[in-house]
């Protein structure tokens, strides 16, 4: 298999985990920085940029109050579509990706997504529920079930991110084979993978260091095209370095050579 494994930090990362970075990129533990690009950061663009490593970005979602579902976000929304957009473009971004948004309409989602212009984007599928994010009470999200990614790509312009762990606890919420559907949402001809590890039976997102869990991840990776990009998400349990990134790559970069 030939596929591109990534590296995912925020903007604001510019102090613990950036010398980290060009070392490990030096030693091939990634082929690319998934830049989470955090709000009102753009003046730390200069800084990414003289790292001679590829970028991707992820955009802002609900924890920094982007949410295409609801029409009262419209504007602020927007204001950090541009900031995305400068990022992207700053930075040469392979890929940029949005979220659908939570607790709003689908509709609204796919309205506002296709106000985006000038920019190339993946929209990322999302687990049906996060706990307990406002009221006290899980919300829903958009862009969970395979049925509501598909309305999206046939109605938007844009690519596919295929979250597996979000993927997954779909599934769970649905009481679907958490396999038999990450095959079928594969279907859907992802540009870009998420993983990460998490328990087999979990309705909620995870992102556990592979073998924390108990997700088959060579079963997974088998599930998966070739010659994609795949960031992992994985936690970091360290401020001061990347050692446990570099024992998950090296876990995943070993189920993949057996794979070839």
């Amino acid at each position: 298999m030939s596929i591109k494994l990534g590296l995912k930090l925020w903007s604001i990362n510019t102090d613990y985990y950036y010398d980290e970075a060009i070392k490990l990129y030096s030693e091939n533990y990634f082929d690319y920085i998934e830049l989470y690009a955090v709000p009102d950061t753009l003046n730390l663009i200069e800084k990414w940029k003289k790292l001679n490593i590829p970028f991707a970005i992820h955009a802002p979602h609900f924890a920094h109050n982007l949410n295409f579902s609801t029409k009262e976000q419209y504007e602020y929304n927007f204001k950090l579509v541009e900031q995305v957009k400068e990022y992207s473009e700053s930075l040469n971004a392979i890929y940029t990706i949005f979220h659908p948004g939570i607790g709003g309409q689908l509709d609204e989602t796919i309205k506002q997504m296709k106000e985006i212009k000038g920019l190339n984007f993946l929209v990322e599928n999302k687990p049906f529920v996060v706990p307990k994010i406002k009221n006290n009470m899980d919300d829903y999200c958009m862009g969970a079930r395979i049925e509501d990614i598909k309305e999206i790509l046939n109605e938007v312009n844009c690519g596919f991110c295929l979250d597996i762990g979000h993927c997954i606890c779909t599934a769970n919420y649905l009481k679907q084979n958490i396999y038999e559907y990450l095959s079928k949402m594969n279907l859907l001809n992802p540009q870009v993978y998420h993983i990460s590890d998490n328990f087999s039976d979990n309705i909620y997102d995870e992102h556990l260091h592979f073998g924390s869990g108990s997700l088959d991840i060579r079963k997974i990776v088998n599930i998966l095209n070739d010659n994609t990009y795949l960031a992992i998400e994985t936690t970091k349990d360290s401020k001061t370095n990347l050692d446990d990134f570099k024992q998950d790559s090296t876990y995943l970069k070993n189920i993949i050579k057996k794979e070839i």
